[in-house]
């Protein structure tokens, strides 16, 4: 049963890793967002999703590191058995995303609300993303494989 839980595991990492470079709201990809604006919020004068997605940020400054950093841990969760790199990248992953949600309807979230019919279709990266995430999440509940006698 294990064998399966790391096999799931090995494909939550490869979705993950995808899902960092692809469209998660709008035409917001994680490139797009740099880690300061998840610590401190998005600046004041950022008032739609276009001027969110028109910032100029360095790689290993961006959201995507974080969420590759999250794919890494589960990598090396499914192909040694580590539960605790598990939890660090279940946890990365899904806090960076949930930060990220909540910077976002901070700054505009009126705008989310009014035109989600359109924002929030084809967006691929928080798709595979999250529910790579999820679905790691899923599989840190199975418990450890029965002891060998």
């Amino acid at each position: 049963m294990r064998s399966f839980i790391h096999l799931v595991l090995f494909a939550c990492a490869i979705a993950v890793a995808i899902g960092a470079f692809l469209p998660v709201v709008g035409g917001i990809t994680p490139g797009d967002v740099a880690v300061i604006d998840l610590r401190d919020g998005f600046p004041i004068g950022i008032t739609d999703v276009e001027q969110i997605e028109n910032q100029a940020v360095t790689f290993y400054k961006s959201m995507t590191a974080l969420l590759l950093g999250a794919a890494a841990l589960l990598l090396v969760a499914a192909l040694v058995g580590s539960r605790a790199a598990e939890w660090l990248g279940v946890m990365v992953g899904i806090g960076t995303l949930a930060v990220f949600g909540w910077r976002l309807n901070d700054r505009v979230g009126d705008y989310l609300r009014d035109h989600y019919d359109s924002v929030l279709t084809d967006r691929w990266g928080l798709y595979l993303a999250g529910g790579g995430l999820i679905v790691a999440f899923v599989a840190l509940l199975v418990p450890k494989g029965r002891p060998v006698a």
